[in-house]
C-alpha cells in the first residue's frame, strides 16, 4: 500500500523490498569505500600537484599557482592587444608546460572574455553576478518542479554551497570554474515540455554554448541535453544542440590547426591523462574542486555519494538529468585525469551539491520499502 500511495516523484518508495534491500546494501558498501579510498595522491602528496614535463611533481600552492599564472599571463597579453595564438605556445614552452597533444593548450575564449571584463573593471562583478544568477535559476526551478515543496529552501542553500566557489578570487582564471558555473546556470534555466506546453530551452542553450566554447569538457553535458530532447521528440531543440556540437567541433579543429604549426619536433608529449584512478578519481575530483574540500576526508567522500543518491531518488526529469550527469562525469573521472587534474571536477561540482537536499528522503524511502511486506 505504501508504494501505491507514494508520490510519483519519490523513486525509491516504489521499489520492491528485495530491490530496496539490495540498494541499501550497495549504498552501505559505497559509503564505506568512499570514506576510506584516497581523495589525494597516495603517499601524502596533496592533489594540487602538477607533473611537469620532466616528470617531477612540485607540491602545493607553488606549483598550482604556476597553473594560475599561465592563465593570468594569457589574460594580460590579450588585454595588451596581443593575439592569443601568437604567444600561447611559446608561453607554454617557456613555463615548461606541454603543447603536445594540442588539447594541452586551452581554448582562447575565456582569455578574451576575462581580458575584456578586466579592462572594464568588471571581473569580480561578473563572477558574483554569474553565481547569483545560477542560484536564482535554481530557486525558480525548485519552486516549479514537483517533489520539492518545503525542500526548496534547503535545496537552494545546497546549490549556494556549490556555487559559492565562485567567490574564491584565486580560481578566477580557471576555465573549469567558469564553465561549470555556466553549466549549473544552464541546467537551472532549462525546462522541458509539460502538460502540452512547449519547453523553455533557448536561454539554457546559449549559456551552455558559452560553457562549451570555454572548456571542451562541457561536451558531455551538451550531448545529454541533445539526447534528452530527442527522447522527448523535441526535434527543433535536438537539432539546435546538434548544430552546436558541429559548430564546436569545427571551432576545436580550427584551434588545433593554429596550435599545430607552432609545435616543434623537440617538444615532448605531456604526461598521459589515462590514469584509471577508479573511485578516487570521481570522489577526489568532485570533493577537492568544491567546498567539500574543507571537510575531513571520511566525510567529504560519502557526501559526494549522497549527492548522487539524492538526484537518483528525485523522480523527475531534473532528477534523472542530475543523476546521469553525476554518474557520467564520475565514470569519466574514474578513467581519465591524473591526481593534479583534480580541478576538472569543478565542471560538475557546483551543480551537483543540490542533490544533498534530497538524500535524506531517498534513504528514508529505501528503508521504508525494504521493510514493506
Amino acid at each position: 500500500m505504501a508504494a501505491l500511495s507514494a508520490a510519483r516523484w519519490d523513486r525509491f518508495a516504489h521499489w520492491s523490498p528485495l530491490s530496496a534491500r539490495l540498494g541499501l546494501l550497495a549504498l552501505l558498501l559505497l559509503l564505506i569505500a568512499s570514506a576510506v579510498v584516497p581523495l589525494e595522491r597516495p603517499g601524502g602528496v596533496q592533489p594540487n600537484v602538477t607533473t611537469r614535463l620532466d616528470g617531477k611533481p612540485v607540491l602545493g600552492a607553488e606549483e598550482y599557482d604556476q597553473d594560475i599564472a599561465l592563465y593570468e599571463a594569457a589574460i594580460r597579453k590579450v588585454r595588451s592587444g596581443q593575439n592569443y595564438y601568437d604567444f600561447i605556445v611559446p608561453e607554454h614552452r617557456l613555463r615548461d608546460y606541454p603543447v603536445r597533444p594540442g588539447l594541452s593548450v586551452r581554448l582562447p575564449t575565456l582569455a578574451y572574455i576575462e581580458a575584456g571584463l578586466d579592462t572594464l573593471h568588471l571581473g569580480v562583478a561578473a563572477s558574483i553576478a554569474l553565481m547569483l544568477a545560477a542560484i536564482w535559476a535554481w530557486w525558480r526551478r525548485f519552486g516549479e518542479e514537483p517533489g520539492v515543496g518545503r525542500l526548496q529552501r534547503v535545496a537552494t542553500a545546497m546549490a549556494f554551497v556549490g556555487a559559492s566557489l565562485m567567490l574564491n578570487r584565486h580560481y578566477y582564471s580557471l576555465h573549469e570554474l567558469w564553465a561549470g558555473m555556466l553549466l549549473m546556470l544552464s541546467f537551472g534555466l532549462h525546462r522541458g515540455p509539460t502538460n502540452g506546453q512547449p519547453g523553455r530551452w533557448r536561454a539554457a542553450f546559449f549559456v551552455a554554448a558559452l560553457a562549451l566554447f570555454i572548456r571542451e569538457f562541457s561536451l558531455p553535458f551538451v550531448l545529454l541535453m541533445g539526447a534528452t530532447a530527442l527522447w522527448r521528440r523535441q526535434w527543433r531543440e535536438a537539432a539546435a544542440w546538434g548544430v552546436l556540437v558541429a559548430a564546436f567541433l569545427a571551432f576545436l579543429a580550427f584551434h588545433l590547426s593554429l596550435v599545430a604549426p607552432q609545435v616543434l619536433p623537440s617538444d615532448p608529449h605531456g604526461p598521459s591523462w589515462w590514469a584509471f584512478r577508479g573511485l578516487s578519481g570521481w570522489l577526489g575530483n568532485v570533493a577537492e574542486s568544491s567546498n567539500l574540500r574543507l571537510l575531513p576526508h571520511w566525510l567529504a567522500g560519502p557526501l559526494v555519494v549522497l549527492t548522487t543518491l539524492g538526484w537518483a531518488g528525485w523522480r523527475t526529469p531534473a532528477g534523472v538529468f542530475g543523476f546521469i550527469i553525476s554518474i557520467g562525469y564520475g565514470l569519466l573521472f574514474m578513467i581519465i585525469g591524473r591526481w593534479d587534474n583534480f580541478y576538472w571536477g569543478a565542471m560538475v561540482a557546483p551543480m551537483l551539491t543540490a542533490g544533498l537536499a534530497f538524500a535524506p528522503r531517498a534513504i528514508e524511502s529505501l528503508l521504508r520499502s525494504a521493510r514493506a511486506l
